[in-house]
C-alpha cells in the first residue's frame, strides 16, 4: 500500500512514517521546500515538495494513495501572527481533505489533539465524550485545532472515510523543534527549571502514539475519535522523574499561577520586540490552571491500543536530547 504522511519531517509525523514502513507500506511524505528533513534521514520514503496552501501540490501527492495520515499542524502556543495557525490547521486541512476526496483516497487518519477535548469539573480524566465548546478553548492553537476537528467530522458525515485520533502529550526521540513539552524535558535536564506550577498532563511515548495511528487506520470506525494517551501525572512528578534519570536535584519551589502570569506577559512583550519565542506564554499559564488528565479506555477497548511505561518515554527523550543539544 502507498500511504501519504503529512508532517513527516516533524516529531509525531516521523514516528508515524516509521511505523508504516515497518508494515511494509510505501510512504510518500509532503515536505515544504527548505524544510528541516533530519527526521527523514535513512528512511526509504518518497519526498514530494509542496505545502497545505498549494492545491496543485495536494492533488499531486494524493493521487494513487491508499491511505492518508494528516499529522501536520502548526503547534505553537505563541505566534506573532495568530492567523497563521488557522490558515494551516483549519484551511490547510480543508484543502487536503478536498484533494483526498477528489483522488478517492479510501482511508484517512486525522491527527487532532486532546486540546480539543473537555476536562470534567470533578477531576476525573476526560475522554472523547466530555462536553466542550469553542468558548472553552484557551488560545489560538487550541481554537484552531478545535475548528479543524469539527471540519473533519463534517467531512466524515459527508462520506469521507476519516478516523480521528487525539494524542495527549507525546515525548521521546526526534523532537527537533522541540515541542513545548520537549522544551520542558530539555530544560529540566539542564537544571533550568528550579520551580514549577501546580498542573498536570498526560504523557505518552511518541512511538505509542504512532502505534495508535496504525491501529486507527486498521480498526478505527469512520467518524469516531480515539484518545491516544499514556500516564496522567503532575508537572512536579514529571520534573522529579527527569531529575532522577539525569541525576540532578529536583526542583524545590512551587510557584502560584498568579506569580507566573506577569512573567508570561513580560516575556511575550519582549518576544514581540526581539522576534524570539518567549520563555513562557500567557496561553501556557492559563492552560496550566487545569490538570489535563485523560483516559485512553476507548482506544484500548476498540483498537487494542496500549501505552508503555512513562519512565521509558522519559528515558528515551532524555537520551535523544543528550545527543542533540
Amino acid at each position: 500500500m502507498r500511504s501519504l504522511v503529512t508532517g513527516a519531517t516533524g516529531f509525531v509525523g516521523s514516528a508515524v512514517a516509521r511505523r508504516l514502513l515497518r508494515e511494509d507500506h510505501r510512504v510518500r511524505v509532503l515536505a515544504r521546500p527548505g524544510s528541516d528533513r533530519r527526521n527523514l534521514l535513512g528512511l526509504d520514503v518518497e519526498v514530494v515538495e509542496g505545502n497545505l496552501a498549494n492545491a496543485e501540490s495536494l492533488a499531486r501527492i494524493c493521487d494513487g494513495c491508499d491511505a492518508l495520515f494528516h499529522v501536520a499542524a502548526d503547534y505553537r502556543l505563541w505566534a506573532p501572527r495568530p492567523q497563521e495557525l488557522y490558515q494551516t490547521n483549519v484551511e490547510g486541512t480543508r484543502a487536503l481533505l478536498d484533494a483526498a476526496r477528489r483522488a478517492g483516497v479510501p482511508r484517512v487518519v486525522y491527527t487532532s489533539s486532546v486540546a480539543t477535548l473537555g476536562i470534567p469539573r470533578d477531576g476525573t480524566p476526560g475522554d472523547e465524550t466530555t462536553a466542550v465548546s469553542l468558548a472553552d478553548m484557551v488560545g489560538h492553537y487550541k481554537r484552531s485545532k478545535f475548528l479543524a476537528e469539527q471540519l473533519v467530522s463534517e467531512y466524515a458525515a459527508q462520506g469521507l472515510p476519516v478516523v480521528i485520533v487525539n494524542p495527549s502529550t507525546p515525548i521521546g526521540p526526534r523532537d527537533i523543534k522541540p515541542t513545548p513539552t520537549g522544551r520542558i524535558v530539555r530544560d529540566a535536564m539542564a537544571g533550568r527549571m528550579p520551580a514549577y506550577v501546580d498542573t498536570g498532563l498526560n504523557v505518552v511515548h511518541v512511538d505509542d502514539v504512532a502505534d495508535g495511528h496504525w491501529l486507527a487506520f486498521a480498526k478505527g470506525v469512520v467518524g469516531q475519535r480515539y484518545v491516544l494517551g499514556g500516564t496522567n501525572m503532575s508537572l512536579r512528578e514529571l520534573l522529579f522523574e527527569i531529575a532522577d534519570i539525569v541525576g540532578r536535584p529536583p526542583p524545590r519551589w512551587r510557584l502560584p499561577h498568579g506569580v507566573v502570569m506577569p512573567v508570561a506577559y513580560v516575556a511575550e512583550a519582549w518576544a514581540k520586540l526581539s522576534g524570539r519565542p518567549p520563555i513562557a506564554t500567557v496561553e501556557e499559564v492559563r492552560m496550566s490552571r487545569k490538570r489535563m488528565f485523560f483516559t485512553s479506555a476507548k482506544a484500548e477497548r476498540e483498537l487494542g491500543y496500549a501505552a508503555g511505561p512513562v519512565r521509558l518515554a522519559l528515558e528515551d527523550a532524555v537520551a535523544w536530547f543528550s545527543l542533540h543539544r
